[in-house]
């Protein structure tokens, strides 16, 4: 085994893969020579390029199995699956349409497994590869304002634990736990550039992740170099939330600033 991050001759099925985050995960993969298949439900102005290529985009709705299956029989061929396409709107549970929270449960963690099942056959086909599934910080802690949201997530990550096993050797999954990303929508969630620096300010590495930190993690989980890494959940948070008793208690308070 080399120590190399080269992927050069595999195929990558990125879904969200035009926009915030996913666009992040689809450069990262072109810039380590990898054939990237973007897919969305909506077409992107552009599609994210890196290293002179470009990802090729495919019209997909996730959560409709009928789609997913003709799409997976297009393919000639899949290394790597990263499960991206995600999100949720604040809405607590007492409000809104019931409709609404469960399509968002399908869409973080229904369609992630329909995504899978579809195309396990063509990963194999290929002689064994990776999903990556990109989950939540809200899936590991209360996630109040977005319960459907962190509820999906935490069933994601239930989820890559048994496929890792289920699909074992051939087929690695793992999850990604993200915390706060700062993308082209990070003003709807933290406001203006000072609301952005406040909310920084609280993650222990100072700054909110680029989408391209997330893709760099994903291309090492679908590299040689993570080849007995399976089944695991791996933070990339910058370090995670300060605890809340840390600044409400008064012993000792300006030694633990």
């Amino acid at each position: 085994m080399s120590l190399t991050l080269d992927l050069e001759g595999r195929t990558v099925v990125v879904t969200g893969g035009v926009r915030g985050v996913g666009a992040g995960i689809s450069r990262a993969f072109l810039e380590a020579g990898a054939d990237v298949v973007a897919v969305a439900r909506r077409e992107p102005e552009a599609v994210p390029e890196a290293g002179g290529r470009a990802a090729r985009f495919v019209s997909l709705d996730v959560r409709d199995p009928d789609a997913v299956e003709a799409f997976a029989d297009g393919l000639d061929r899949v290394d790597v699956l990263v499960n991206n396409a995600g999100g949720a709107p604040y809405l607590p549970v007492a409000d809104g349409a019931l409709r609404t929270h469960v399509k968002i449960m399908e869409l973080n963690l229904t369609a992630p497994l329909i995504m899978a099942r579809a195309l396990r056959p063509r990963i194999m086909e290929a002689g064994g590869g990776s999903v990556i599934n990109i989950g939540s910080v809200s899936g590991v802690r209360p996630s109040p304002g977005t319960a459907a949201y962190g509820a999906a997530k935490a069933g994601l990550h239930n989820l890559t634990q048994s496929l890792a096993v289920e699909w074992a050797p051939h087929i690695r999954v793992n999850t990604l736990v993200l915390g706060m990303v700062r993308t082209e929508l990070a003003h709807l969630h933290y406001g203006d550039e000072d609301g952005v620096a406040a909310v920084a300010a609280t993650v222990p590495l100072g700054r909110l992740a680029d989408p391209y930190d997330i893709g760099a993690a994903c291309v090492f989980l679908a590299s040689d170099l993570a080849s007995y890494v399976t089944g695991s959940s791996m933070q990339v948070h910058g370090g995670g939330e300060r605890p809340a008793f840390l600044d409400a208690a008064t012993v000792n308070k300006e030694e633990t600033r």
